[in-house]
Order: C-alpha cells, then sequence, then structure tokens
C-alpha cells in the first residue's frame, strides 16, 4: 500500500533529519513510528502528507509515486497535535467541513448524514451542537478522528494525538482508535515517543534514530528480539538491564560475576565471537531471586510496587538495575539478595552495539 524509498531530508540550515529510509506499509495495517524526540518520526509523517518534499527518495501509494502530487489530492486525512478544530464552529460543522470545500465539495445537505454516520460511529453525535471550546481533550480527540475520517481517505496520519491527554484518558482513546481504524479498515501512522502506547495498538512498529531506522518488526519481537542495543534500551518497562562484561577463555567476566559460556545456547548466537569487551542485556524480570547458587548477590536499596508486581532496585557494580518479581514475593528493602539470570533471555551486544546473542 505504501512504500517509503530511500528517504532523505536535509533542512536549509544543515540539519539531516533522515538518513535514507525504507520501509513498507500493507493495506489496512496500523503501524506506529515510534523513536525519541528529534529521531526523525513527524518529518516522515509530513513527507507522505505533503507538507514537506523529500531531499531525496520516493514516497508510492499502490507503487505510484505521490511526492510531486498536491496534499490535498494525497486522499489522506491528518490528525494534528493540538487537533485544529475551528473554534467558531459546532462539531457538527467542524466534522461536514472537510465535505463542503475544495473540487469536490457538496451541499451541506448531502455533508450532514455522511457526517452523522460518522459521528455516531465516534460516539460523539451528543457533542453536535457544541462548539470546540467546550470539550474536554478526549471529545475534541474524537472530534479531530471524525472530520478526517468524514473524507474517507484511504490513509489516516495522526501525529502524537494523545500526548495532551491524561494517562487514565490515554489508555481509553488508544483503545477507541484501534478499534475504529480496524472497524473503517483504513491504513493508518501513528506518530509517538511512547512505547507503551506503539506495543499496546501497533500491527507493526517502526523505530528510528537520528534519521535511521532501528527496527522494522510487530511489537512482540521489539521486545522479545531487539535488533541491536538501543532497540534493547529504548523498548520495555522497566527498562531492559545493561551491564559491561568481558568475554575471555570461555568465561563471561563481571567484576559482580564469572558466567561459563557453556550456559549460553549455541542455538541464539547470531554470528561468531571474538575475547573482548562486550555488554549483557537483561530484562528485569529475567532476573531472578536465588538462594541456591546465585550469580551475584545484591544489596535492595528500594522496592517499588506496581499493581501485581514489585521491582527490587540494587546495584550491581555501580550500574543501577532493577528486578521484576511477583507481589507475593517477600524481598524488603535493606535485604541482601542472590539473583539468578535467566540465560536463555538474556542478550549480548558488541561494545557498538550489534547484537551476537
Amino acid at each position: 500500500m505504501i512504500e517509503i524509498v530511500g528517504l532523505k531530508k536535509v533542512f536549509e540550515n544543515g540539519f539531516e533529519a533522515l538518513k535514507s529510509v525504507d520501509f513498507t506499509i500493507e493495506k489496512g495495517d496500523l503501524v506506529c513510528l515510534l523513536g525519541p524526540s528529534g529521531c526523525g518520526k513527524s518529518t516522515i509523517l509530513n513527507m507522505i502528507a505533503g507538507l514537506l518534499t523529500p531531499t531525496e527518495g520516493d514516497i508510492r501509494f499502490d507503487g505510484k509515486s505521490v511526492v510531486k502530487t498536491e496534499p490535498k489530492d494525497r486522499n489522506i486525512g491528518f490528525v494534528f497535535q493540538n487537533y485544529a478544530l475551528y473554534p467558531h464552529m459546532t462539531v457538527e460543522e467542524n466534522v461536514m467541513f472537510p465535505l463542503t470545500v475544495g473540487d469536490k465539495k457538496m451541499k451541506k445537505a448531502e455533508a450532514k448524514p455522511i457526517a452523522e454516520k460518522y459521528m455516531k460511529l465516534t460516539n460523539i453525535e451528543e457533542l453536535k451542537d457544541k462548539k470546540p471550546g467546550t470539550l474536554s481533550g478526549g471529545q475534541q480527540q474524537r472530534v479531530a478522528i471524525t472530520r478526517a475520517l468524514v473524507q474517507n481517505p484511504e490513509v489516516l496520519l495522526l501525529d502524537e494525538p494523545l500526548s495532551n491527554l491524561d494517562a487514565r484518558l490515554r489508555l481509553k482513546i488508544r483503545e477507541e482508535i484501534r478499534r475504529l481504524v480496524k472497524e473503517v479498515g483504513i491504513t493508518t501512522i501513528f506518530v509517538t515517543h511512547d512505547q507503551e502506547e506503539a506495543l499496546s495498538i501497533s500491527d507493526k512498529i517502526i523505530l528510528l534514530n537520528e534519521g535511521v531506522v532501528q527496527q522494522d518488526d510487530d511489537p512482540q519481537n521489539l521486545y522479545l528480539e531487539p535488533s541491536n542495543l538501543f532497540v534493547a534500551k529504548f523498548i520495555g518497562n522497566p527498562i531492559i538491564n545493561i551491564l559491561p562484561v568481558e568475554i575471555k577463555a570461555g568465561q563471561m567476566l563481571h567484576p559482580e560475576f564469572s558466567i561459563p559460556l557453556e550456559r549460553f545456547s549455541d542455538e541464539r548466537f547470531k554470528k561468531g565471537y571474538q575475547d573482548g569487551q562486550y555488554y549483557i542485556g537483561i530484562r528485569p524480570e529475567d532476573v531472578i531471586p536465588a538462594d541456591a547458587e546465585p550469580d551475584f548477590t545484591a544489596n535492595i536499596k528500594s522496592v517499588e510496587l506496581i499493581g501485581r508486581e514489585r521491582i527490587l532496585n540494587f546495584d550491581v557494580n555501580e550500574i543501577h538495575s532493577k528486578s521484576l518479581v511477583p507481589i507475593e514475593v517477600a524481598i524488603e528493602e535493606g535485604n541482601t539478595q542472590g539473583f539468578r539470570f535467566n540465560l536463555n533471555k538474556a542478550f549480548i551486544f558488541e561494545k557498538e552495539g550489534a547484537r551476537i546473542y
């Protein structure tokens, strides 16, 4: 459906926002462009919309280049971060507006039933006579999405659409967005810097950093099979534990532990390795309390309660680390505790960040 080929963007001040980006999006998928601020995700969205022109590369809808196509002719719906509703119009007038302007404009009498159909779909019929200024953030969000959908676009673009909402409302609205776009069957691209948001609603995530795609994959694989150190550190909450280690003479060495390499599965090594400096990455749920034969011991600095689980915080040779345990595990602040690594779920990264295990 959508192909991004060798996309590059250099702004007039010389800033290189994108460094040759390639990916494809299948028809009907909900895809998240994810990454830290300044990674290039909104730049990509604006180029797909036609609001920015690429320095190099191509954007294709159904195999046809749209780089020289005007934004109004690309058949897209765009929901901006600030919703961009007309304050002097009612909700119904805002929703109808795209149908009553442009080359394909229709009379208000024709536009009204179409607007009503989509307002029913997004549960905002009872707001139709209100002005945007009287609505909550979540209600304004629904109006903005309805106004985009009413045009029956081939592609829906959402730029950080939940960033202005409180945490509880964000949960509710993101579920609604997923339900809505799947019900309508519309190809949707969603920009966010919130990995939890991306993991919860996406069919696919394209994770960017400094204008480069780090991994283009389904949400589960980004968590279970990160392609490099950046992906492993960016995806996951609580954050993954990363410890510097040395591989030497068949051992993984660290000031706090020594692990024979035979404990690692040969099948999980992605490529060969030599003795040298590496990082081991291990998620908090795979650092398991162990009274017998622990890999290391640590003093528990603090314990955080997060619903059904606890986070145990401790230092491993002055590097802050975490273990995620069930709420019933009775380990308290100040305890000295042994831990064992689940090496079937560990990762080993080269110093430059490439993953070897």
